[in-house]
């Protein structure tokens, strides 16, 4: 069975709380504080695995924890970090929060591992916690929580060109010819129902990878049939071919069927219409009525719009060579960097979306002070110290408004703002 969609419940590792214990040794009957910090909480990490090619896996298990940090212990020992736990997915998934349908990570490219979910980071023990004044703190810090996601899986095949067309007009017959694929092929509607990949290998040219995207019907963008489980694999070409029935052999009618089908990848997603596409006019070899030419009628109906038409038999292999060295020379003409989704979603900030936060001006000190239990949890997640923790914690600070309550008091760059210690100078 192939699968290409599937939810689950993902939950990292709770941070171990911090302990609350004193030095008892004999001869020293009130020693100073000892309780050691928790562990850090197992992170939640999407795997690419080479030898899967489907998601059906996650059919029959549905929830991945990682382990729970462990408390800290007396005699300042540190409580043991929690496992990770590692989720194994085809090249090509995307991970999604379910609710949105906003992107988490891609696993394509040279995306092959990924932290989704960070486990929360360890409470201090009270150690941490004495003063010149408070010599036996009696609190430690607890750990920070574990985050519970629901995820959507949406495995997109990798392909630099895509066969598209009704059911039926011979998709996987010229796959079957021209690559190693060997998908199944029979006379009748929906005989594809998972897209079929193969390796087009050329003399003298670059060869690509071809994918025989399943029949497409009018509807399929509003989710007809199965039509949004097919127009997702298309997202991930660079180029498309086509292909229609040239001899009109089940009655259809090759100019209204092209234009049927770019309706649907228009309305499913825009940027799909401005992909290069080529027409295939298949089963030259059934066209037997001398008063008209359906070749001609494409040509002249699509090539003055810039899509070349070509003439070929998916049976015979008439015609194919040509097509084929075509393509090869029009992938040289486009980006050759993969599709990747860019992340939409992050995971640490709706833990914190609830947490209250203050932003003031400190005359005295001339400094604008950023404060709360919100900003000090995404200070713990975030390594400030990195370009990329401190970008991320840039996105944070708009997202949350900060940045626009700053503005408001009066904030000009070069300013200082200060948060939990750190300061730094305020630059849009």
């Amino acid at each position: 069975m192939f699968a290409d969609s599937a939810r689950i419940i993902i939950k990292s590792g709770k941070g171990g709380d911090g302990h609350v214990s004193f030095r008892r040794e004999k001869y020293v009957p009130n020693g100073g504080p000892d309780g050691g910090d928790g562990g850090k909480g197992g992170d939640v990490i999407f795997q690419v695995d080479e030898g899967m090619n489907t998601l059906v896996n996650f059919r029959h298990k549905r929830k991945y924890a990682a382990q729970n940090g462990e408390e800290g212990k007396k005699r300042n020992c540190h409580g043991k970090n929690g496992e990770d736990i590692i989720v194994k997915v085809p090249a090509g998934t995307v991970i999604k929060e379910a609710e949105s349908g906003k992107v988490i990570a891609d696993m394509s490219g040279g995306n092959t591992r990924q932290i989704v979910l960070k486990g929360g980071r360890g409470g201090n023990g009270n150690q941490h916690y004495a003063t010149s004044t408070m010599q036996a703190p009696k609190y430690a810090q607890p750990g920070q929580p574990a985050i519970e996601l629901l995820v959507y899986l949406e495995l997109k095949v990798i392909a630099d060109v895509g066969l598209v067309g009704f059911p039926n007009v011979g998709k996987s017959t010229l796959l079957s010819r021209v690559t190693n694929a060997d998908p199944k092929i029979a006379n009748y509607h929906f005989t594809t129902l998972n897209p079929n990949l193969g390796v087009v290998d050329l003399e003298g040219a670059a060869g690509f990878v071809m994918a025989d995207i399943p029949g497409l019907i009018e509807g399929a963008s509003k989710g007809v049939g199965l039509g949004h489980e097919f127009l997702k694999h298309i997202e991930r070409t660079k180029v498309m071919i086509h292909m229609v029935d040239a001899a009109s052999t089940e009655g259809r009618e090759p100019i209204s069927d092209i234009y049927a089908i770019n309706k649907e990848l228009e309305a499913y997603n825009p940027e799909l219409i401005k992909k290069p596409q080529v027409i295939a006019a298949n089963k030259i070899d059934a066209v037997y009525a001398q008063d008209s030419d359906p070749v001609a009628a494409l040509k002249a109906e699509f090539e003055p719009q810039g899509i070349k038409v070509y003439p070929i038999s998916a049976v015979s292999g008439q015609g194919l060579k040509e097509l084929l060295y075509d393509v090869s020379k029009l992938l040289d003409t486009v980006d050759s960097a993969p599709v990747i989704f860019e992340q939409e979603y992050f995971p640490e900030l709706s833990v914190f979306s609830d947490e209250p936060y203050t932003v003031t001006y400190d005359q005295e000190e001339d400094e604008y002070v950023v404060e709360g239990p919100r900003i000090e949890k995404m200070l713990g997640y975030t390594n400030i110290d990195s370009e990329k923790g401190f970008l991320f914690f840039q996105r944070f600070l708009k997202d949350q408004g900060i940045l626009e309550q700053l503005e408001k008091l009066g904030i000009q760059e070069g300013d200082t703002v200060r948060m939990y210690g750190l300061s730094f100078d305020y630059y849009k």
